[in-house]
């Protein structure tokens, strides 16, 4: 089963007629940022039902992406009509709806890994080039463990980054 997307603007309108508006990001991107009044379900936990009691459910991720990939997951865990954000967040930010930020919690685990590994890869080609052949292998080894976090799902540089400081107070969003 496929669920239906719908904009902003008419999902903001669902919303005001009793719709529940459900954010399946993970607690880091939600606790970061979110649509004010969504109630979080993390995809990665979600298992059965995801209970509301609204009339309909508005499902919605960062880009749509996610929602869009795992439509039919969606639709089975609700009882009611169910719907996709078009465009996700993004787009509800992009259309001058409001979005409730938290700057003081930390940057995304994906945001994080993206950084450290792109550093390290530059720094490792930097290295090779002006001061030893050898640090190419710095570039190499990441590299080979961005495969190896693809082909299993185990990424342990995002492990080695939760261990941070940055990292260790709880991602409890705010009241919004």
């Amino acid at each position: 089963m496929s669920l239906a997307t719908i904009s902003p603007q008419k999902a903001k309108d669902l919303i005001a007629k009793g719709a529940v508006l459900v954010d399946i990001r993970e607690a880091d991107e939600h606790a970061r940022e979110r649509i004010p009044g969504a109630h979080h379900h993390a995809l990665s936990r979600l298992n059965g039902s995801v209970g509301t009691s609204g009339n309909a459910v508005i499902f919605h991720c960062r880009s749509g992406q996610r929602t869009a990939g795992n439509a039919q997951r969606l639709a089975s865990a609700v009882a009611c009509d169910a719907y996709i954000l078009e465009g996700g967040i993004d787009a509800w930010k992009k259309a001058g709806l409001p979005v409730a930020q938290d700057k003081s919690q930390p940057l995304e685990m994906m945001r994080q890994v993206q950084i450290a590994a792109g550093s390290l890869v530059v720094l490792g080609a930097l290295l090779g080039t002006f001061v030893n052949p050898w640090f190419y292998a710095l570039s190499a080894f990441v590299g080979a463990g961005l495969i190896f976090a693809g082909a299993t799902g185990f990424c342990g540089m995002a492990r080695l980054l939760a261990l941070a400081p940055w990292n260790r107070k709880p991602a409890a969003p705010a009241k919004a």
